[in-house]
């Protein structure tokens, strides 16, 4: 009997498989169909409703996600369909107006937004009007609508201009609790990557660096907004936003008023009415007024899959070994899609497209070999830094015959370093003993349960120096200089694009498109500026994955400073999973963690269960 029902359970199981089966091909064959059939774009006002973040490539939900309902990812925006939307709006008859909603948008890098509001502005000046509303206008956001033509506030809101700066978390006092060992080796005086695992504060060399790089910044950040809106007190503003508030009575939006931050302090209905007037009124339509979606306009006016000779290859998030899915940079995923792209398409130039900071040093020289081996075929190759391009981000970048950064990009962070986690303190606390032979000093090493001995540990060390003079040496050679004239200014600090150029690491200021030029130029292509993405298509299983997702509807922040934080536990979730890529990645690591995250951090179900686990341990 309990073999009947065995082979009853085995039938059932392969029944709803089918039925699985069948379900996903039906979904597929009618996501085909609609995909096939553009959505009719009308006219009116384009809505860009910025709900999440900007990134250099969006990710996506991986199958167990999705399926377990865990998928707790932003709404991501790729950055070049936002520039190539709001450039084709310029010309096109339908667009009246562009509306920005920035109601819960969450930034993306200084960099982003420098070259998104450089689109607002190419816009604006083809005669289109801009009009941009929010409840609360942080950093990125407000970067992004001083190049608006009209700046909308909610009655309830604020403009809070806080500059560069943060709160590191550090772990030490944490791993001695938990009986954890973090065994670090690395090589630089400014590599503060390891910091938070041995110190429980920032060291005066990491302070030193981070004080110089966000002074940078600031001052870069200023410049754009004030080039974009220079009737606003920005600067005295930022110096005593408090004293502005007192002098409005209190009134926080009557203070961005009398500063000239915004034009209008109106709620949402009559943001809506002056849409209604800019791009006409539709009663029967959200808001009132006749608007044209984002994603529509994108799918009709942008090509996202055009085919010229010069191949773009996005190198996005954390660098990691093996491949991966869109939003994380796999060395073999990158590499793969360099060659068949070189390989089967006619090519006669390479621009990389870097937003990264760093990570595995095998995938990093996995993807830089793959490079070289492009320009061994003789393909021009140039480096476009967007945000963030250091450690393993700038390894990537030395095969470039010219390398672009933004004054506002962070790069450099040349430095190595190593993290071995050991449990001696937390087998004590548990009662538990380890022994065993060895055979020679190696035998078991490194050991994790008793700490690494001393002759493993000098092996990785010297490891993690071998690796600091190969990228010292990869550096010195690219940028034509002697390894000691790298050390001078490598030693894992981070620069800013503007002190990279003055540095020598980087041969000028410009976005994606002045990389093309440049790459256009070398190839000799004359006016020829088509380009080909090399990326690994988009897989039947992603696309019924995006297909039933489907788009949600946004939701605007609560109060003016929701923006401006993240709920507590998803800061410490965040801090949880990114201590788990650390200690669980590879051994040794080119990677800036000093640098802004280009992506929020992907919280798994992993990490809510450490996280438990932890609280349980400290409270017993």
């Amino acid at each position: 009997m309990r073999f009947v029902r065995g082979v009853w359970k085995l039938l059932v199981g392969i029944k709803d498989a089918l039925v699985l089966i069948f379900m996903l091909l039906f979904f597929g064959l009618l996501y085909a169909g609609l995909k096939a059939e553009p959505r009719p774009v009308g006219q009116g006002v384009l809505l860009v409703d910025l709900d999440g973040t900007v990134v250099e490539q969006p990710s996506k939900p991986t199958a167990s996600e999705f399926l377990s309902g865990q998928d707790n990812r932003l709404h991501e925006y790729r950055l070049r369909d936002l520039v190539a939307a709001l450039d084709a709006a310029q010309d096109d008859d339908r667009i009246k107006a562009v509306a920005l909603d920035l109601d819960g948008f969450l930034g993306g890098g200084q960099s982003a937004m420098s070259d998104l509001g450089a689109a607002v502005r190419r816009l604006r000046a083809s005669g289109k009007p801009v009009a941009a509303y929010a409840t609360g206008y942080s950093d990125d956001g407000y970067q992004i609508a001083s190049n608006a033509s009209e700046i909308w506030l909610n009655p309830l809101g604020a403009v809070v201009l806080a500059g560069p700066g943060r709160q590191n978390l550090y772990y030490k006092g944490l791993l001695d609790k938990l009986g954890i060992t973090a065994n670090v080796y690395r090589v630089g005086t400014y590599k503060s990557a390891v910091e938070p695992y041995i110190r429980n504060d920032m060291s005066p060399e990491a302070r030193q660096a981070a004080q110089a790089l966000g002074g940078a910044l600031l001052e870069t950040w200023r410049e754009d907004v004030t080039k974009a809106r220079p009737q606003a007190a920005v600067d005295a503003y930022m110096r005593d936003t408090a004293g502005a508030v007192a002098a409005a009575g209190g009134d926080m939006p009557k203070a961005a008023l009398a500063a000239k931050l915004v034009d209008k302090v109106a709620d949402r209905r009559g943001f809506e009415a002056r849409l209604a007037e800019l791009g006409g009124k539709d009663d029967n339509a959200k808001g009132g007024y006749q608007k044209v979606k984002l994603d529509s306009f994108i799918d009709d006016a942008v090509d996202t899959s055009p085919d010229g000779p010069i191949g773009i290859v996005t190198i996005a998030g954390e660098i990691v070994d093996g491949k991966a899915p869109a939003g994380t940079a796999g060395g073999d995923s990158i590499a793969e899609a360099i060659d068949k792209g070189v390989r089967r398409k006619n090519l006669k130039a390479l621009v990389v497209r870097i937003d990264s900071p760093g990570g595995s040093v095998m995938a990093s020289e996995r993807i830089r070999q793959a490079i070289l081996a492009a320009k061994e075929r003789k393909l021009p190759i140039v480096v476009s830094m967007g945000s963030v391009a250091a450690s393993g981000g700038y390894w990537v970048a030395t095969p470039g015959d010219f390398i672009f950064a933004e004054p506002s990009t962070i790069t450099g962070s040349i430095g190595v370093f190593g993290i071995l986690p050991s449990f001696q303190g937390a087998m004590a606390k548990l009662g538990l003993g380890a022994d065993g032979i060895k055979t020679t000093p190696l035998s078991g090493e490194p050991d994790l349960l008793h700490g690494p001995n001393p002759e493993s540990a000098k092996l990785i060390q010297t490891g993690v120096e071998s690796i600091y003079g190969k990228f010292l040496g990869i550096v010195a050679n690219s940028r034509h200089k002697t390894p000691a004239d790298i050390d001078r200014i490598a030693q894992g600090r981070v620069w800013d694009g503007g002190t990279a150029r003055q540095l020598g690491l980087v041969d000028g200021f410009g976005n994606i498109d002045d990389a093309i030029a440049k790459a256009a130029q070398l190839a000799k292509l004359g006016d020829e500026r088509d380009v080909t993405y090399l990326e690994r298509p988009e897989s039947f299983r992603d696309s019924i994955l995006e297909m039933i997702a489907g788009e949600e509807e946004g939701s605007n922040p609560p109060d003016a400073f929701a923006i401006l934080k993240a709920a507590p536990e998803t800061a410490i979730l965040s801090a949880i999973a990114e201590v788990r890529s650390i200690l669980s990645g590879p051994s040794i690591q080119v990677r800036c963690l000093e640098c802004p995250p280009v992506a929020p951090a992907r919280i798994t179900a992993a990490d809510t269960g450490m996280l438990a686990k932890m609280i349980g341990w400290l409270a017993g």
